[in-house]
């Protein structure tokens, strides 16, 4: 046998178990002489938890290593996520098995085209996932759009949330009407938390000075607009039944933007369908006595707005303020998902003294190694390969765009993990060659003064917030600063 070839496979009898070459012996003999392959993902939300925890259910010898720019991990799971909500939460601990694992190291506090260069990291491993999600918002992209008391729905659930960059937003609270731009989920969410009983928002996560800030809230009125009409809302069922049955509220929908819909609706698909058929039924329905009676205690109110354009935010007279919207009414060009807003030429103002906008997240550019969509804020790719860049993959947002939710980002991140599996298999990856991973990655880190947190750093500061909420009755107190985090971890 010629220097460098491979030794002969041991042929396989009936073989005792403790014998090297049972088939577990076979497994571990293999992977002694084979390169594993290593996998770097950067982004630690949902996109990158997935598609790390489908390569390593589905290759016995792949190592992952995540990277994530905050300190803490989970992205939009933990920054995201309503606070009211933390059923939905409970992924956290699927991730937590996934960075648990001997393939598997999490690296936080690293900056991906910034402290390490994606071309560094395509080097250092056989294959780049890039799942870092949207950090933007989409603009208005209206007159006034910048004056005070106008803010994005991702600053504001950020800030409620306790991202570290929007922990500084103060927003502005002291007006009576709110106007909300949009009507998906978020945008339900952040009229949720506006409206809540303060009894009800202490007992979950949110973050201790959003509390304080809601507790001198002046806001008992909350619109949600869209340039469409009640058959193209974005919302789903279970986040409208909270809003409708949400104490101490009442909900303001006009019967006569149903009008005609319960038959129009009657072909739709069943959620649409149902849906379509609750707002009608709020719509029709007579106040409660109980709440007529009480009038001067309830009002709180909340409403939804069809077929309404923005099209400027009016200033106050002082010219720094918002003071209300102005809206283009709409008509309809087709049916269904498809049907477009066209304006019709009149307009309405609406006063309010808080805007938020809720038209949807955006991606941005990472690194100029990487092509990037602008138009579509997307990384151009084929089931997750990255266009023209042989190694590099994308999952997530970043891949398809701000739409969906947790369920839909698994579904995708499994396919682009398939995409890495396959290429594994085929050859397109060669792992002949063996890749330093964190051992070259964390050179490079060094000597630029970068210090990554572990995950069982990130365990200390987990058990740190869960000791600050108990003594509060909540299940956790967030910290908001990074250099908090760092000093907590001894960094």
């Amino acid at each position: 046998m010629g220097a460098g070839a491979p030794a002969a496979l041991p042929r396989l009898g009936r073989l005792h178990p403790l014998c090297p070459f049972s088939p577990a012996g076979l497994r571990r003999w293999l992977s002694s002489r084979a390169p594993a392959p290593r996998i770097c993902v950067v982004g630690s939300g949902p996109a990158g938890f997935y598609t790390a925890q489908h390569i390593l259910k589905h290759h016995d010898l792949a190592e992952v290593d995540i990277y994530e720019k905050l300190p803490v991990p989970f992205g939009l799971v933990r920054f995201g996520v309503a606070p009211d909500h933390p059923e939905v939460k409970n992924v956290i601990n699927t991730f937590t098995h996934t960075a648990r694992s001997d393939r598997c190291a999490y690296y936080g506090n690293v900056t991906v085209g910034r402290d390490v260069t994606v071309g560094e990291l395509q080097q250092a491993y056989h294959a780049v996932v890039l799942s870092y999600g949207a950090e933007d918002n989409r603009v208005l992209g209206i007159p006034g759009e910048n004056l005070s008391g106008v803010y994005s729905a991702r600053a504001f659930v950020g800030w409620y949330n306790g991202l570290p960059e929007n922990r500084d937003l103060k927003p502005d609270l002291s007006c009576e009407t709110a106007l909300i731009l949009g009507h998906g989920n978020v945008a339900l969410d952040i009229a949720r938390i506006l409206l809540s009983p303060l009894d009800f928002l202490r007992k979950t996560d949110i973050t201790d000075c959003s509390l304080a800030a809601l507790a001198c809230s002046k806001v008992k009125r909350v619109w949600l607009a869209g340039r469409r009409g009640p058959l193209q809302v974005a919302f789903t069922i279970k986040e409208l039944r909270e809003m409708i049955n949400l104490p101490g509220t009442q909900p303001v929908l006009n019967p006569a933007d149903f009008t005609g819909l319960e038959n129009a609706v009657k072909e739709a698909p069943r959620p649409r369908k149902r849906l379509t058929e609750l707002m009608i039924k709020t719509a029709l329905e007579k106040p409660r006595e109980k709440a007529v009676m009480a009038q001067a205690a309830v009002p709180r109110q909340w409403g939804l707005k069809f077929q309404r354009s923005p099209q400027e935010v009016l200033p106050t007279p002082d010219g720094m303020r918002v003071r209300g919207v102005r809206m283009a009414l709409t008509r309809l060009e087709g049916s269904g998902d498809s049907a477009k807003a066209v304006p019709t030429g009149d307009m309405e103002e609406l006063e309010c003294g808080l805007v938020l906008s809720s038209i949807g997240y955006r991606s941005l550019p990472l690194d100029p190694a990487v092509p990037f969509d602008t138009q579509r804020g997307i990384i151009p790719n084929n089931l997750g390969r990255v266009v023209g860049v042989p190694g590099l993959y994308c999952s997530g947002w970043v891949k398809r765009g701000p739409v969906g939710v947790i369920i839909t980002t698994m579904n995708d991140s499994f396919d682009t993990a398939q995409s890495v599996l396959e290429d594994l298999q085929g050859g397109v990856l060669d792992v002949s060659v063996s890749r330093e991973g964190f051992g070259a990655v964390g050179s490079i880190l060094r000597s630029r003064g970068i210090r990554p947190v572990s995950f069982s750093e990130w365990e200390k500061i987990d058990a740190a917030e869960v000791a600050r909420g108990k003594a509060a009755g909540k299940p956790r107190e967030k910290m908001v600063d990074p250099q908090e985090m760092l000093r907590l971890i001894g960094h």
